[in-house]
């Protein structure tokens, strides 16, 4: 009887054209990526096809996938999907390597349709264009090339001798190297000279805010709360919270901006930087909230605005009977949707220009922003504005088109801002603090309720205007033993804040703060 044949005991072959292949498929998608950025500064940060597969998967990411990232990441979500990202083309690569040691067609279509992918997502944008898709091209090709030359062939062997593969480790060092040194030659270059050709930056820094012709109103006495723990009246620069869809930065030189007011007008404007810096400014404090803060949510700041008023310019303009929406666009095609009777109205809605009595930050949105007290930002507060179209809500902005309420006006709340959920402090009299916001109604009163016994009045630190956070405090009598804290606050429309509790979407949150804390 004849024994079936025996296997070989040595698998290193074996193992040797998978890794092979997995790394030839790692270092094609470098130089893919490497060779796009090259050329993604001719074309626009968002054509490298990172940042447009990201922006892409962010439009239609459901609200409640959205609203989970921001819970969870906070301003690290836009970092947590680009990770997301590379490490899914890293791994999809690697398969694609792997499989192309035995088919070498699977391998290039399978780098084909990534270049389809990035080069659709780069065109989907809504500033894209044909050009869009060069980066994504060149990329592609690049990688086919990479990865042709570094496929591992295996060659026909009789099947009792294992697989033999034709590359060998001298062969792979030497493509490989060249492959890696080119993916991030071309990596560094196209950062190189987008860091050049973006002037944004440097714009910046060759901007001085004219003083302003209507200064903030002096705040009659001190608006913080001014016990250990709680916050500046003031949110700094570098703190002030960042919500946007945009994976890349946009970089707008103040030099070449400019903004159009159109549509239902009498007579369409042309504003360039200059020419808004030589209007009269207003200097205003304005608190911003934005829709996915939560119950006690970091989601909100106040700032010193300064900027020019937004009514006149649109009488100037002249708006038509019936054009109920200022639809207006960021640079990067982000639109936003404001009710024009709210900016009518006699509030201080603001083209802003300074915040915090310096040019706007690049990430909040130099060299213009939109600033509307009362609404959400989704609702009123573009960044990096560059068109203004007075249109009907038959017009749908980026956000509505998602299902979020229509107005956006800003819901009455309050935050514990010390101690902190779950703290640890000592007997004795602890200091409970937060901030409370109703913009453009204003705070009439902020009461704490300790392990749900009957409202106690906090005390109010001093009002700024009804368009800003109000800041307040609460001295506890603190026994040992753990207790549950709650806080609410009243409107000056007389609105107490509700208990009922409610998620972010479609309108924002309600509820009430409570948190624990043990008393040691």
């Amino acid at each position: 009887m004849t024994s079936p044949p025996k296997l070989p005991s040595d698998t290193r072959p074996v193992r040797w054209v998978r890794l092979t292949g997995a790394l030839a498929g790692l270092l094609s998608l470098g130089l893919f990526l490497g060779v796009a950025e090259l050329f993604a500064p001719l074309f626009g940060a968002t054509s490298a096809p990172a940042i447009a597969i990201g922006e892409s998967a962010i439009d239609r990411t459901p609200h409640q996938l959205k609203d989970f990232a921001i819970r969870q990441f906070g301003e690290n979500d836009k970092t947590v999907l680009l990770t997301g990202i590379f490490v899914t083309l890293a791994l999809l690569a690697a398969i694609a390597g792997l499989v192309a040691s035995y088919e070498i067609r699977i391998g290039l279509a399978a780098i084909a349709l990534l270049t389809v992918v990035a080069a659709l997502a780069a065109l989907s944008r809504p500033t894209g264009g044909v050009g869009d898709t060069v980066p994504a091209i060149l990329g592609g090709l690049a990688a086919l090339v990479a990865l042709y030359v570094l496929r591992v062939r295996r060659s026909r062997q009789p099947e009792e001798s294992g697989a033999r593969t034709t590359i060998n480790r001298r062969q792979l060092l030497q493509y490989g190297l060249s492959v890696a040194a080119a993916a991030a030659a071309a990596g560094a270059a196209g950062r190189t000279i987008l860091q050049h050709t973006a002037s944004a930056a440097a714009s910046r820094l060759g901007v001085t805010i004219p003083a302003p012709a209507s200064k903030a109103t002096a705040i009659v006495g001190n608006p913080a709360a001014g016990v250990p723990g709680s916050l500046p009246f003031f949110t700094p620069n570098a703190d002030f919270y960042r919500v946007d869809t945009a994976l890349s930065v946009p970089q707008v030189d103040a030099g070449s901006w400019s903004l159009t007011i159109h549509g239902m007008v009498d007579h369409p404007l042309k504003v360039t930087y200059a020419e808004l810096l030589a209007m009269p400014l207003v200097e205003r404090d304005i608190t911003l909230t934005c829709i996915s803060n939560d119950i006690g949510g970091p989601y909100i700041g106040n700032a010193r605005w300064t900027g020019v008023l937004l009514a006149p310019l649109l009488k100037k303009a002249g708006v038509k009977a019936g054009a109920t929406q200022i639809l207006s666009r960021s640079v990067d095609g982000w639109t936003c949707g404001t009710p024009t009777s709210v900016v009518m109205d006699g509030r201080d809605a603001i083209l802003a220009v300074a915040m915090n009595g310096e040019p706007l930050p690049l990430q909040h949105g130099f060299p213009v922003r939109m600033v509307v007290p009362g609404l959400y930002g989704y609702a009123s507060a573009t960044k990096w504005v560059t068109d203004i179209e007075l249109t009907t809500f038959e017009r749908k902005a980026y956000w509505i088109t998602r299902g979020y309420a229509q107005l956006g006006p800003i819901k009455t709340q309050s935050r514990i801002d010390t101690p902190k959920p779950l703290a640890t402090v000592a007997a004795g009299m602890v200091p409970i603090a937060g901030v409370a916001w109703a913009q453009h109604k204003g705070i009439a009163k902020v009461e704490i309720s300790i392990d749900g016994a009957a409202w106690m009045p906090a005390t109010l630190a001093a009002q700024d205007t009804t368009d800003t956070w109000r800041q307040w405090s609460f001295p506890w009598k603190a026994t040992a033993g753990p207790h549950r804290i709650a806080v609410r606050a009243t409107d000056k429309t007389g609105y107490v804040q509700t208990a009922t509790r409610k998620a972010t979407y479609p309108d924002g949150a309600t509820g009430q703060q409570e948190l624990l804390v043990t008393v040691a």
